[in-house]
């Protein structure tokens, strides 16, 4: 599995790179605006465009940026010149094209697809982010789409407050525990047939079938699989380390991660306490080995 970073911070990006173990980056206008008022504010003068330069230079692997438009000729247009302005610096720029641009009922639905499908005709690799569905993945992988992006963390959050479920943002979900209470609740329903599927069907807690964001990785991982897209998978918007390992085992291509959930995937309280141990053990002689 791939590891992005989902960050703009250059300090963040250059530090993850000392690991050895970041193979991109991801990020939005919201994350480089952020990153270069922090730079400002340290009396550092630099345009958007040369931050953006930075990242790209700064990065062995794929740059995610994001076009800003929601007409599909609009959005073609300004990928177009993100491409011609960033990717000559590390041959490396990936636009992202919301899968969906519609925000209000009625607006056109199909802009992003049509975007991705014509960026891949131009060479141009595309991600398709804001994917919450499987089927959003599908006609994003028919229509092209270098990468796809499921956001986890954000259907995690949807299941949770329709159901009046409280959290924190970094906090696990397990969407099994909501299949179970579905289950409870429908051993106790008695009736005829059509009674009881009636009653039955109406108890659905879900999103669509989807009980939790690694759930929904899972569906699309299956769908790629049986028709062998050449898309490959980043499981978004990834709000701890529970979620980076079931992703993992489900053999995702890619997991773009913020930088407090990379930390904490490498910390445990028993691995210091061994650190702890170990060092105390070191006695003289094995120290003298290492003193040239």
């Amino acid at each position: 599995m791939q590891i992005f970073v989902d960050t703009a911070d250059l300090d963040e990006i250059k530090e993850a790179k000392k690991w050895g173990i970041v193979d991109g980056v991801t990020t939005n206008p919201s994350l480089i605006k952020k990153a270069v008022e922090k730079l400002k504010s340290r009396g550092m003068e630099i345009s958007m465009e040369d931050y953006i330069r930075e990242i790209c230079k700064a990065v062995d692997g794929p740059v995610s940026l994001e076009v800003k438009a929601i007409k599909a000729e609009d959005m073609v247009r300004e990928a177009e010149i993100l491409y011609q302005k960033f990717n000559h610096v590390n041959n490396n720029v990936v636009i992202k094209i919301p899968v969906n641009t519609a925000i209000n009922e009625g607006d056109e639905i199909f802009e992003g697809i049509k975007a991705i499908k014509e960026l891949n005709a131009k060479g141009i690799p595309t991600n398709a982010t804001l994917v919450m569905t499987s089927t959003q993945a599908l006609l994003a992988a028919k229509a092209g789409a270098t990468y796809v992006s499921p956001f986890l963390g954000r259907i995690d959050d949807y299941i949770r407050s329709k159901l009046g479920i409280k959290f924190g943002k970094w906090d696990v979900f397990d969407g099994s525990i909501i299949k179970k209470i579905e289950e409870m609740q429908r051993k106790e329903k008695k009736g005829n047939v059509a009674e009881l599927y009636e009653e039955m069907s109406s108890i659905d807690y879900s999103d669509e079938g989807i009980y939790d964001g690694v759930e929904l990785v899972e569906s699309i991982i299956k769908i790629y699989r049986a028709y062998n897209f050449k898309t490959k998978i980043i499981a978004a918007s990834v709000r701890n380390a529970l979620q980076v390992r079931k992703v993992a085992e489900m053999g995702v291509d890619i997991a773009t991660i913020p930088f407090a959930v990379i930390k904490e995937m490498i910390n445990h309280y028993k691995t210091m306490e061994g650190m702890k141990k170990f060092m105390q053990d070191v006695v003289e002689e094995y120290r003298a080995i290492f003193e040239q």
